[in-house]
């Protein structure tokens, strides 16, 4: 089948990007006078939009194509994950968010401030912002190579650039004007778009194999497995309520990329509402692409498929958009795989900003003269501007690397926040639940985490071990540092 781009898909491509000009324009049309207003919305969002933010922040071009491709090769396994991921945010809401409210927050880290002091907050939010500059860099990679893929049938470095530039403008579009007000109201069109396009692929798909008892044949290949009941599976049952429980609470409490919609909620209440409501939706979404990829299976059961797109390795899901797609509905999730890439960079820079501004910037200019509250809204806007270039500059970075390099850099840079969450988790496990931890520690901690992560990798020792229980081994680590001292 013709890969080429259709005047169809063109037209649905088009449509898409007239659709985010006009509701960036809407949107941003809203006077921002503090910054609290600019991170949080002055705590003014009503909790299902803010719910749905979450469900699409969570949801990146590498979700997009990665989840089909777990069911594809596996089962339907990988939804314990987002099992994993409710019992993790009822922890989080029940136990951070009301400490979050209590000293009206703008980032998760001024709870460190209180705790150990200023320069605690300042150490996990630089840990932080390191860590998003590496993976979501990554992120906005992949989600580039896929658009070039598709859109040029290439990989070239300039159609990666441009398709780079797609992404990082249309992000900017909601960002820098309105803020998370913005992103929060854009979240919701995003998440429309991909789930849409979801939808329509799974259809096709399913009228695709009208020769074939679709239960039946899965139900031979040990395709409809939901939980892993094995004790060293990817997602059994005893990872999911370890590693990937402490994963779960540090990415849905720990990291201002995703907290920070949930404190633009009234109150803590609708708050909490909102974190449990985004996993009870995200949970058919993720259950929607696993399908897709399970009759991906029986689409090519019977075919020989060579992943690969000009030497880079793709996902079944790629291969069938660029071999198999009807004009049309390649338009359709073309957009729908931007949607997924959008939604997840637009949230990071206004996060990576608001932790650059709140909690490293502003106590530093305050200490120095007094200046108005406009003066920190400008300087909000030019972070965004200023990680809106380096993130791109670190994907254009992961594209010569991975070519150039025998390291797995992208697998390190994707992975690199679960090496960061441990340091955070161990920190602020300390300062919740113990009178122990001093200012002194906590940069210990912090690094201590992150390289026992990284110690049990094995690309630097050899050593192999599931990665929740690497997790688990860098909390326990970070939490001993904790340990050593007492203000």
């Amino acid at each position: 089948m013709d890969s080429a781009f259709s005047l169809l898909d063109w037209f649905i491509f088009g449509g898409y990007f007239a659709i985010l000009a006009l509701s960036s324009y809407i949107f941003s049309r809203v006077r921002i006078t503090s910054t609290r207003e600019y991170f949080i919305s002055a705590n003014s969002m009503p909790m299902f939009a803010v719910a749905i933010s979450v469900l699409a922040t969570s949801q990146s071009a590498a979700t997009f194509l990665g989840v089909p491709e777990y069911a594809y090769a596996h089962d339907f396994t990988f939804i314990g994950f987002y099992l994993s991921a409710l019992v993790a945010v009822i922890f989080v809401a029940y136990v951070l968010i009301p400490k979050f409210y209590a000293m009206k927050a703008v980032t998760v880290y001024e709870l460190l401030e209180k705790r150990y002091g200023e320069k605690a907050k300042k150490q996990a939010g630089v840990m932080f912002l390191v860590g998003r500059v590496l993976a979501s860099g990554a992120r906005l990679y992949i989600g580039s190579l896929a658009i070039s893929m598709i859109l040029f049938g290439d990989i070239a470095f300039i159609h990666i650039v441009i398709s780079i530039s797609i992404l990082m403008f249309g992000a900017l579009a909601y960002t820098y004007f309105g803020g998370v007000k913005s992103v929060i109201l854009s979240d919701i069109i995003q998440a429309i778009t991909y789930i849409g396009a979801g939808v329509a692929v799974l259809i096709f798909l399913y009228y695709s194999l009208e020769n074939i008892n679709i239960l039946e044949s899965l139900n031979e290949h040990n395709k409809l497995k939901l939980f892993d009941t094995s004790l060293d599976g990817n997602f059994s049952i005893i990872g999911l309520l370890s590693g990937w429980l402490l994963l779960n609470i540090a990415a849905f409490g720990l990291d201002q990329d995703m907290t920070q919609r949930v404190l633009s909620c009234k109150d803590e209440k609708e708050a909490a509402k909102s974190l449990v409501v985004s996993i009870l939706l995200t949970i058919p979404v993720v259950l929607l692409f696993l399908s897709i990829g399970v009759l991906l299976f029986l689409f090519y059961q019977e075919s020989s498929v060579v992943q690969n797109f000009e030497g880079e390795k793709i996902t079944i899901f790629m291969y069938y958009i660029l071999n198999e797609m009807p004009e049309g509905l390649r338009g359709l999730v073309t957009v729908g795989a931007i949607a997924a890439a959008l939604s997840s960079t637009n949230s990071v820079l206004g996060a990576m900003a608001s932790v650059a501004i709140e909690d490293i910037y502003k106590p530093w200019k305050l200490q120095r003269s007094h200046v108005d509250e406009l003066h920190f809204v400008k300087a909000s806007r030019n972070a965004v501007l200023f990680f809106a270039l380096v993130l791109s500059l670190m994907a254009m970075l992961s594209y010569f690397w991975q070519r150039y390099s025998e390291l797995p850099l992208i697998s390190f840079v994707l992975g690199v926040m679960a090496f960061a969450y441990t340091g955070l988790l161990g920190v602020y496990f300390s300062a919740i639940f113990t009178s122990r931890g001093s200012s002194k520690t906590v940069p210990l901690a912090l690094l201590g985490g992150f390289l026992s992560v990284l110690a049990l990798q094995p690309y630097i020792f050899g050593i192999t071990i599931g990665f929740s229980w690497q997790i688990v081994i860098g909390t326990i680590v970070a939490f001993t540092i904790m340990q050593i001292d007492k203000e």
